[in-house]
């Protein structure tokens, strides 16, 4: 989410990535012709100039193109009560907030734990650490100290903690992908939220692969396209294996949550955000 790396920002943390070699399980196959019944949500941060100027009329749109939920990144000064409102009237659910870490520590935590009480939200995301982390085995150590510490707090308020993946999260560190040393590192309550976009910007990581070998961690999952071909594609015309992706995260993630992202310049962010929930019910269609 946010910030897209330069092909220059790939080449400072290392090159081109490869896929862990691993011994894996293999995935089961759901029952029936069905998928799970996941409820779609969609991240906020896609539609912030909207909220800026019209929080219930943009909550409103989204509702109306069909989401079942939205992931918040800014609460716009707004108290927790007053979005929950807010969704209630459109019949949305909050399905997450992107915090900093900061957010989860010290005299910061307990606000932050008011605010996801009064929206009703139960998954509490960082967005992202800073970049020194991802080159450091002393800071991913100190990180996921952290990270469980902020977990196991706020557990007494029934709500988990998760980290969101961008691309710098496939550095290497002593052969292996920063992103499951995290994994290992983190108790299995820190959920994992696998960004599929920000994942593939790296040639060679494989998303069933790491959704299989974490397994119960992908809650969330955002639902982002990805075509070095074609880069404005929508899901289903990108060059993802959508179909493995979706059962790795239904058979082995633990999937509670789809959020679509899709952010473009100049492109209407309801619209395409609406198009690419249709492209994704379209994925999901009966299965063979």
């Amino acid at each position: 989410m946010h910030t897209h790396p330069t092909r220059r920002d790939v080449l400072k943390l290392g090159g081109t990535a490869v896929a862990s070699a691993l011994v894996l399980p293999a995935i089961p196959a759901l029952a029936g012709a069905a998928w799970k019944r996941v409820p779609v949500g969609t991240q906020l941060w896609c539609v912030r100039k909207q909220l800026a100027a019209d929080i219930p009329g943009t909550l409103g749109a989204l509702g109306a193109a069909g989401f079942d939920g939205v992931e918040l990144e800014n609460a716009f000064g707004k108290p927790g009560t007053e979005w929950r409102k807010h969704l209630d009237a459109v019949n949305l659910k909050a399905c997450g907030f992107h915090h900093t870490l900061g957010e989860l520590q010290g005299d910061r935590l307990a606000a932050t734990v008011e605010f996801n009480l009064g929206v009703g939200n139960r998954y509490l995301i960082i967005r992202s650490l800073a970049p020194e982390v991802y080159k450091s085995a002393e800071l991913l150590k100190a990180t996921a100290d952290a990270v469980n510490e902020a977990a196991d707090k706020v557990k007494a308020h029934k709500m988990r903690v998760g980290y969101h993946n961008h691309f710098a999260d496939f550095n290497r560190i002593g052969g292996e992908y920063w992103w499951n040393l995290f994994a290992d590192r983190t108790t299995k309550d820190v959920i994992l939220q696998l960004d599929t976009g920000n994942a593939s910007e790296l040639t060679g990581v494989s998303l069933v692969d790491l959704v299989r070998r974490n397994a119960g961690r992908t809650v969330t999952m955002h639902v982002k396209p990805y075509s070095k071909a074609k880069p404005d594609a929508y899901l289903g015309a990108d060059e993802l294996d959508w179909t493995g992706i979706m059962t790795a995260a239904e058979s082995a993630g633990g999937v509670e949550w789809y959020i679509i992202e899709y952010e473009r310049e100049n492109v209407p962010p309801i619209e395409s955000l609406k198009a690419n929930l249709e492209a994704f019910k379209k994925l999901r269609g009966p299965r063979t």
